[in-house]
């Protein structure tokens, strides 16, 4: 069978300028030609199995990343933006995509910003609220938007916030008790933890340097609350100097993403990479299991092994999702092929949406995406108490896959039907890029493909998809 060709110009201009080399300088340590070495970066050749080892040996270079990384992710969502009606008559093929995605990240990204721009424009001056509209007029992504792209294209790792957790969490005292850790940690700073029962879950007074953890959360909830306070004030510099390789567009997106690093601090300080990754092949990934081990939640476990992406160890290719009832994805990541919609509700035969009715329970399903691709999906619902019988109960449901060769691996998966092609129930992206012609969920006509109207017959939709 012939090997598949790999072009990876992007990804090798990317390197060369990180590590501060010329083109010439570059190709002397790669042991290629000057000319050659520029063929590649622009995708004119593949690159040489030669220099792959290069890479490697040279640089220390996880050589998977050639082959994986944004190129993907922009696809898929440069197709869902494109599914917009103002692109109807415009649509470029998927090859061009792939093109632009591979080639110019930079312009398939600008294009992005500029059609989110576009859409919140839009929506101001369709809902006619003024008042928002004087009060951010420019047509911009949100800070909201801008942090969660921010994690999305890091694969959702962030190494160097990643390594000081997990040499926090190997100290003797934590590894004792780090939540006792955490106190006394924060104790030498001058700072002392109170706990109270107030409903906030955390309150840190500066001027009089004093951290009050709610009594009324469970256990795993208050030690990632501490863990996210002492990562604010012990590894602030750290989380600053990340800030600024970010290049956040806005202080509010900046603020945002240093309250989404802390929490990155927490979870990897519950879960250090080394033991969590070794406990979660030895448990074949069961998050109850997990869970006890390590004193978190299953929400906690699920979204931590979204993020075993350290190069040279990463774990399985997880994505990981958490939907409220309304159907709004309100935490996505994907280290696999599938991509989540960011305009519009998920597909709704996906099982996530499901959860909600079988409280307590994990839901199974072999699902399989327009492109082929075949996934094991797992599901289940999260309930987030208040802590008194007056408080309002959060209700989520939370997804967790990968694809199906990797199911076993997993031990939900042990008695399913993976090499039977019938057992898998087809799933889709979002209604407007899903080109399943029969699909009886449907909501929306798929923007790419002719309609046939009939007036004199009706199926399941009230059209045929050509």
């Amino acid at each position: 069978m012939a090997t598949q060709k790999l072009y990876a110009g992007a990804k090798l201009r990317e390197t060369r300028t990180r590590l501060g080399l010329t083109q010439k300088a570059f190709a002397e340590k790669l042991g290629v030609s000057l000319p050659y070495l520029n063929q590649m970066e622009n995708n004119n050749r593949p690159v040489s199995t030669g220099v792959v080892l290069a890479l490697a040996q040279e640089f220390g270079f996880d050589v998977a990343e050639l082959s994986t990384g944004d190129a993907e992710r922009m696809v898929s969502d440069m197709r869902e933006a494109l599914a917009d009606p103002v692109f109807a008559d415009a649509s470029p093929p998927l090859a061009d995509l792939r093109l632009a995605a591979s080639n110019a990240p930079a312009l398939a990204r600008a294009f992005l910003d500029l059609h989110r721009a576009y859409r919140q424009s839009h929506e101001r001056l369709a809902s006619l609220d003024e008042a928002l509209g004087r009060e951010d007029s420019r047509a911009a992504a949100s800070p909201w938007e801008e942090v969660r792209d921010f994690f999305h294209y890091c694969d959702n790792y962030i190494d160097a916030v990643d390594r000081a957790a997990e040499r926090f969490a190997r100290s003797e005292m934590a590894q004792a008790d780090i939540e006792q850790a955490a106190i006394e940690t924060l104790s030498d700073q001058g700072i002392e933890t109170r706990f109270s029962d107030e409903p906030d879950l955390r309150g840190f007074e500066p001027a009089a340097n004093i951290l009050t953890l709610s009594t009324r959360t469970s256990r795993p909830t208050r030690r990632f609350q501490i863990l996210h306070q002492l990562a604010l004030i012990t590894q602030n510099d750290l989380l600053e100097a990340t800030l600024d390789f970010a290049r956040f567009q806005t202080d509010s997106a900046r603020a945002i993403a240093k309250l989404g690093l802390a929490n990155y601090f927490a979870g990897a300080a519950l879960m250090p990479y080394s033991a969590f990754l070794d406990a979660a092949g030895q448990m074949r990934h069961d998050l109850e299991q997990l869970s006890d081990r390590f004193g978190a939640s299953i929400e906690q476990v699920a979204h931590r092994l979204s993020s075993l992406q350290r190069p040279g160890a990463k774990g399985v290719p997880f994505f990981f999702v958490r939907v409220d009832q309304a159907g709004t994805i309100t935490k996505r990541h994907s280290a696999t092929r599938l991509q989540f919609a960011r305009f519009g509700g998920a597909c709704p035969l996906w099982n996530v949406h499901r959860a909600f009715e079988t409280p307590g329970r994990f839901l199974r399903q072999l699902a399989e995406t327009p492109d082929g691709v075949r996934y094991f999906c797992l599901a289940r619902d999260v309930s987030k108490s208040g802590g008194s019988f007056k408080a309002p109960v959060r209700r989520y449901a939370i997804g967790l896959g990968c694809e199906v060769k990797h199911a076993d691996a997993l031990v939900y998966a042990d008695d399913l039907d993976t090499s039977n092609r019938a057992e898998f129930e087809p799933i889709g992206i979002s209604c407007r890029i899903c080109e399943r012609p029969d699909c009886h969920q449907r909501s929306v006509p798929p923007l790419e493909r002719q309609l046939v109207i009939d007036p004199n017959h009706r199926g399941t939709l009230p059209y045929k998809v050509r």
